[in-house]
């Protein structure tokens, strides 16, 4: 397995790394202790969560991805090189369970959420702690244009979201600090704030795939400039690139089964994209899903690449693209079909 660095830390971390929002709806404990174990023996060794998990957003499953996740850290004992990520939830509407409601990210809400998830976890330090998407109005979760709302005053200063962060890492429970959802504005101010202090940003998760290549407009530079390398989420965009759900499919107790609502990746043109993506896979003779994640492995920008998986043999076939490279000749082809449909799911 490949080790990248954690931006300018010493923090080393697994060129893949797994996700847990699905531990505690579509996982249960026991299932989500053998993908970790699973992902372990394959040398991944950085695990990502979040406060508001599992997915989608549910009074009654918050914070079981975590509780997971820290339940199997125990069992096993800490190991010196495991990496352990987890974020702070934003403000919204489906979220009034989460602090009482209380989203902001101020330097009082972002100790108290840190407190709450090593409680959770039952460890005494996170290693990288993340903003899952700003607290002001912006262009992300799809949104490709962005419309200014003079209104939109209402949200914690950058400057005291890094001084919260700052407490967080002095106090000794946080490492380093990470954005998530975020724009390139809103890296460079966080940024500006932090200087060389502690609080510098180290990454960015954002969602990067074949059908979302948008990271590369703006932040692809910003990542490699500034060394905050993309931390990427949904590199399969929801699924829908393994081919499963193509000819109108839906596999039972598939995420777009259980969740139909959720189409970003599924409208006609991001369906023909995936198509063509498909196709040229198996031209290839590679599993859809291993052409997809190596595709995002093969990214200059790039720290880790975060797989999802809800069986064991999803897993398996995720962790397998650790070992591919993709020749030139495929590379092209994917910039050949990018060209006729840019970013049909961002």
């Amino acid at each position: 397995m490949q080790m990248n660095t954690l931006g300018r830390t010493d923090i080393r971390v697994s060129r893949i790394s797994l996700g847990t929002m699905t531990f505690g709806c579509q996982n249960t404990e026991a299932e989500a202790f053998r993908m970790m174990d699973v992902a372990w023996e394959h040398g991944v060794n950085f695990f990502d969560s979040a406060e508001m998990y599992a997915f989608p957003a549910d009074p009654e499953t918050q914070g079981l991805s975590e509780q997971y996740l820290g339940a199997w850290i125990n069992a096993r004992g800490r190991q010196s090189d495991e990496v352990v990520a987890t974020k702070i939830t934003g403000p919204g509407g489906r979220f009034q369970h989460i602090r009482g409601g209380d989203l902001k990210f101020t330097r009082a809400q972002i100790a108290d959420a840190v407190d709450n998830s090593l409680a959770r976890m039952g460890i005494d330090h996170i290693d990288l702690y993340q903003t899952h998407w700003p607290e002001r109005n912006a262009n992300y979760f799809g949104k490709l244009g962005y419309t200014h709302d003079p209104a939109d005053t209402d949200w914690t200063p950058i400057d005291e979201v890094v001084r919260g962060m700052e407490d967080v890492i002095q106090a000794g429970k946080v490492r380093a600090f990470g954005l998530s959802n975020e724009t390139s504005w809103g890296v460079m101010k966080h940024l500006e704030a932090a200087g060389d202090g502690p609080a510098r940003v180290v990454t960015i998760q954002n969602p990067y795939n074949l059908l979302n290549r948008t990271f590369e407009v703006g932040l692809a530079e910003v990542a490699i400039r500034e060394n905050v390398g993309l931390f990427a989420y949904s590199p399969l965009g929801f699924g829908a690139l393994t081919g499963k759900y193509l000819d109108g499919l839906a596999p039972t107790n598939s995420r777009l089964d259980l969740f139909p609502d959720f189409l970003r990746h599924f409208k006609p043109r991001g369906v023909e994209a995936t198509r063509r993506y498909v196709d040229l896979a198996r031209r290839y003779d590679l599993d859809p899903a291993v052409m997809a994640i190596a595709f995002v492995n093969s990214r200059p920008f790039l720290t880790s690449n975060i797989i999802g998986a809800t069986t064991e043999q999803q897993l398996l076939t995720n962790l397998s693209a650790e070992a591919v490279t993709l020749e030139d000749d495929i590379l092209s082809e994917i910039d050949e079909i990018h060209a006729d449909i840019p970013n049909p799911a961002p």
